[in-house]
């Protein structure tokens, strides 16, 4: 069995819908076909969260409207004659919920409403491949991947993840599930961390034991520089488990960061290749003994630099450092950069308007808090000094950690 793995950018409007179901037909006999909800729903349906949580009445009315009329549109656009009634039943569960007092904590309501994003993509999806004589089976991911009740990064639980999917998934035929998804063991749906349907694909792969995983993106494979910030870009044909996992660790958006470990701990190799043009051979990840030797260059854009001094002028030892990243977990923060001296830490992350503000309430319990935002952290990946220069014309550099193979800049674009 193989896994296909397609994003938003794919299925974003019919003519993407009809591409996938070419690729299945030419490409994919025994497959599980994992889709990410369509263009850019999980944004829209994340305006909705802020709304209802919220308590605006007309944006909620406005924002569901625009929703439903995008997945109306694809509908319609694909001439769908068949039964996809199932999507207007999950339009109804999203008006019923919404209908409601705003209940639980807002991760747990995030997860509830923008997990639908995937399920309505994959319910259009599978109308669609029965109408081209395609048989297709629709899967349920949030009975299948089952999580602790992390909302928002759901942690798998692996063995009775495994025992589900081998239950529930036919070795043979096209299957179409949900990326991004899970479920706790109370039936609460939870969502396994943005961006996460390629960590699905993996997750089902490895409980497979799938002979590959392909991801199909809008590019040609891996690129050592995203095409939108560098106008030469080379294209990797082969990549090592654990130069694929740094890359994406550091923020390299191909690939989610969880996706590579499941794969590498039982040997399946993972494609990166091109739904534009689907013949060309992509990016091949796996097992290979050489290392990549060209330079790759990550850049992440509204990133906020946060430096922390004790209250007390105490050093930055031990117990404060526990401190510290106990208000990261507290506050579900991702540490992009960390560097520290005897008296002061110093953090980058992503400025995360639903998450930063707390955690600067949070670390001036303890420390002197002051930052710096709109700036940009520039990781090369095999790296040399004419690369460093390169990438630092008109800009200026506020913090540099180097590592053998790695340099991260922390940078401020002076236009």
């Amino acid at each position: 069995m193989k896994v296909f793995k397609f994003g938003g950018a794919s299925v974003k409007d019919a003519d993407g819908v009809r591409n996938l179901a070419e690729i299945v037909r030419t490409q994919g006999q025994d497959v599980l076909v994992v889709v990410s909800a369509m263009g850019k729903t999980t944004n829209a349906l994340e305006d909705l969260v802020r709304a209802y949580v919220n308590q605006q009445a007309n944006n909620v009315h406005t924002g569901l409207a625009t929703i439903k009329a995008y997945h109306k549109q694809v509908i319609s656009d694909l001439a769908l004659t068949g039964e996809f009634s199932p999507v207007y039943e999950t339009f109804a569960q999203l008006e019923s919920y919404l209908s409601q007092k705003p209940n639980g904590s807002y991760d747990e309501i995030y997860d509830q409403i923008v997990s639908l994003g995937e399920v309505l993509s994959t319910q259009i999806i599978a109308a669609y491949l029965q109408q081209r004589a395609i048989t297709a089976q629709w899967l349920d991911a949030r009975q299948l991947v089952c999580t602790d009740t992390t909302f928002r990064e759901g942690r798998v639980d692996w063995e009775e993840t495994s025992l589900r999917i081998n239950q529930n998934v036919p070795e043979t035929g096209v299957k179409i599930t949900q990326g991004f998804v899970g479920q706790t063991q109370a039936n609460r749906t939870t969502t396994l961390g943005r961006d996460g349907s390629d960590y699905s694909a993996a997750i089902f792969a490895y409980c497979l034991n799938a002979d590959s995983v392909t991801i199909w993106k809008d590019v040609p494979g891996v690129l050592n520089a995203d095409p939108r910030w560098f106008d030469e870009t080379i294209l990797l044909d082969k990549l090592t488990y654990q130069d694929a996992i740094e890359l994406a660790y550091y923020g390299a958006t191909v690939i989610h960061p969880k996706t590579i470990k499941p794969l590498q701990n039982k040997g399946i190799p993972l494609y990166v290749r091109s739904f534009l043009k689907p013949d060309a051979p992509g990016t091949v990840i796996g097992n290979f003994e050489q290392h990549l030797s060209t330079p790759s260059f990550i850049f992440k854009v509204n990133q906020v630099l946060i430096s922390l001094r004790p209250n007390d002028f105490s050093f930055i030892a031990e117990d404060n450092l526990s401190r510290i990243f106990g208000r990261f977990a507290q506050a579900g923060v991702k540490i992009n950069l960390m560097q520290n001296t005897a008296i002061s830490f110093s953090v980058v992350v992503d400025n995360n308007p639903d998450r930063v503000p707390a955690l600067l309430t949070l670390l001036k319990q303890d420390f002197r808090v002051s930052y710096n935002d709109s700036l940009e952290l520039i990781t090369i990946r095999y790296y040399d000094q004419g690369t460093i220069d390169r990438v630092l014309v008109n800009k200026r550099l506020l913090l540099e950690q180097k590592s053998r193979y790695t340099v991260q800049l922390v940078v401020k674009d002076l236009g």
